[in-house]
Parts: C-alpha cells; sequence; structure tokens
C-alpha cells in the first residue's frame, strides 16, 4: 500500500493544522493507520494510531486533548487534527499502515507498522 502524506507547514503556537494520509490504488479498510513523528535528534515516535474500522483511537499523552485521528475508509484517507499546537511538536510527521486482521488496535508503535509514508514537516514557532 502506498501512503502521501499532505498538510505539514509553519504555524504559530496555539494554531492548528489538519493533516491527511491518503492511500493510492488500495483500500485501507484492513489496514490500521498511525501518525508518527520525527524531531531533529530523537527517534520516532507514535503520536496518534486508529483502528482499521475507527473504533478504537490510541493518541499519545503528549497530545491527548489536543490532538484527534479519524478515518474516511471510502476517501481512503486518515487525518489528524492538531489544535493547540506547540513548539514541541516541531517534526516531520509521517503516517504508516499495518494490515490486520482483527478490529483491535495494534500497539502505537512504529515497529508494528510496515507500509509508510513520506514525511510532512510541521514547524510551530513560538
Amino acid at each position: 500500500v502506498q501512503l502521501q502524506a499532505s498538510g505539514g507547514g509553519l504555524v504559530q503556537a496555539g494554531g492548528s493544522l489538519r493533516l491527511s494520509c491518503t492511500a493510492s490504488g488500495y483500500t485501507l479498510n484492513n489496514y490500521a493507520i498511525g501518525w508518527f513523528r520525527q524531531a531533529p535528534g530523537k527517534e520516532r515516535e507514535g503520536v496518534s494510531c486508529i483502528s482499521r474500522g475507527g473504533g478504537q483511537t490510541y493518541h499519545a499523552d503528549s497530545v491527548k486533548g489536543r490532538f484527534t485521528i479519524s478515518r474516511d475508509n471510502a476517501k481512503r484517507t486518515v487525518f489528524l487534527q492538531m489544535n493547540g499546537l506547540r513548539p514541541e511538536d516541531t517534526a516531520v510527521y509521517y503516517c504508516a499502515a499495518r494490515r490486520v486482521i482483527v478490529t483491535h488496535l495494534p500497539i502505537c508503535d512504529p515497529d508494528e507498522f510496515s507500509y509508510w509514508g513520506q514525511g510532512t514537516l510541521v514547524t510551530v514557532s513560538s
């Protein structure tokens, strides 16, 4: 499955962005999707993940209450709505997919996801 992430940009602290992750040529119905980020000099970390049907979501403590992950399988797109952005949210954001049989959400860890899109840069100025 090929994924395309978009929606990054430069925003002031407190602002909002919505990232999109769109699959080309494939349905996402059988995939859990995650958003991950990597800041300079840091390891890639899980931000938010969503089960294949959308019924289960996970948000890292650092973004809980500010970020919301959602999906529209008909449009083959997963969204990450980011509100209340902070300078520490600055990173390259990646979306990734994991094919799953069951409906529960896998661990939101980069090692658990196999298919990766290119990143989109989010820069939050103070």
